[in-house]
């Protein structure tokens, strides 16, 4: 059902497109859907009974009516699909690339802080990835790109020199973006899903808004903080009379010995060192099984439904049918 409303034109909210954030989640007015794979695990016992589905698992079997929520309407959407070199790569870490991507000068591409774009690939396949950059800094788009085993786009992007290939980009995409206000924000990211964090850092902080930010960012050990400087900065520059205020937190989950920080899973961290959540709009971008748990502990610590934002980062679909293949021929 998502993808039949993005052929349309209607930027539905959505984020992982595998069932596990919640964020396409709409109530089922009318008519039947069924789900190929299941129940998804991004939908509790109790929306299921309250008639929640989510777009982007759900086939429809009849014509249905659903009661969604901020959507972009067709003469409102801004995605496009655009031509985009690669300027350079840096190789940041040992299984994450740092890739920023030139457009066409002649064409306005506009987004919000958080929002990401998807990479076109042959037969119609695609790579989602969040914009790390800002939206005043777009001269160039950032990606962070991890290698995964099986990749058909990040394999190659780590073993060959794709400096200045041409891609074909579809965006900006999704509803994980920025809401303006006045509450302080707890950012929670797990992996790569510093991405879209990252912009929403660099959005407040560089355009000088009032704002107390806190960011709580979970590797698995030392080799895995390959945005560590850059944070630091950012700390710096917030108190060298910035108007925002920023506190960083890694967390490790596998640290050496020697690592003197947080340990364990990045949402157990925030949730020990800020036991009141409910003056908080919650930001949360990572793995599924991260998303999962920041879904079910955080309402409970306070945090309304409406101040929590996710982006969930799952593997694309055909990447897993391909991990799956190869690991059943290995065996």
């Amino acid at each position: 059902m998502l993808d039949a409303a993005l052929a349309a034109s209607l930027n539905l909210p959505h984020s992982c497109k595998g069932g596990n954030c919640g964020s396409c989640r709409a109530r089922l007015l009318q008519g039947e859907i069924h789900y190929p794979n299941g129940t998804p695990l991004g939908l509790s016992d109790s929306e299921v009974a309250e008639g929640y589905i989510l777009l982007c698992q759900a086939r429809a079997l009849s014509d249905v009516r659903i009661e969604t929520f901020d959507i972009n309407t067709p003469d409102q959407a801004r995605s496009k699909r655009l031509p985009a070199r690669i300027e350079r790569a840096e190789q940041v870490s040992h299984d994450v690339m740092r890739l920023y991507l030139r457009l066409p000068v002649a064409e306005e591409f506009r987004f919000e802080a958080g929002q990401y774009i998807d990479i076109m690939l042959q037969g119609g396949r695609r790579r989602s990835f969040s914009i790390a950059s800002p939206p005043h800094d777009s001269r160039l788009l950032e990606l962070h790109v991890r290698r995964v085993a099986g990749g058909e786009f990040s394999a190659p992007l780590f073993d060959d020199d794709r400096h200045s290939a041409l891609l074909t980009i579809e965006g900006p995409l999704g509803r994980f973006a920025y809401r303006p206000g006045d509450s302080p924000l707890l950012l929670v990211g797990g992996g790569t899903g510093l991405a879209p964090l990252l912009a929403i850092l660099r959005h407040v902080i560089e355009n000088d808004i009032e704002r107390d930010l806190c960011l709580y960012w979970g590797v698995r050990a030392e080799r895995d903080l390959y945005a560590q400087a850059q944070l630091e900065q950012l700390v710096v520059r917030a108190a060298a009379g910035h108007r925002a205020r920023l506190t960083y937190v890694p967390v490790l989950s596998e640290p050496t010995p020697e690592w003197s920080g947080l340990r364990g899973w990045v949402h157990e961290a925030a949730l020990a060192h800020i036991p009141d959540l409910s003056q908080y709009e919650v930001y949360a971008a990572g793995p599924p099984a991260m998303i999962a748990a920041v879904r079910h502990e955080f309402g409970p610590r306070g945090v309304a439904p409406g101040r929590l934002f996710f982006d969930s980062f799952d593997y694309a679909p055909d990447t897993l049918d391909r991990q799956r293949t190869n690991s059943a021929t290995r065996s």
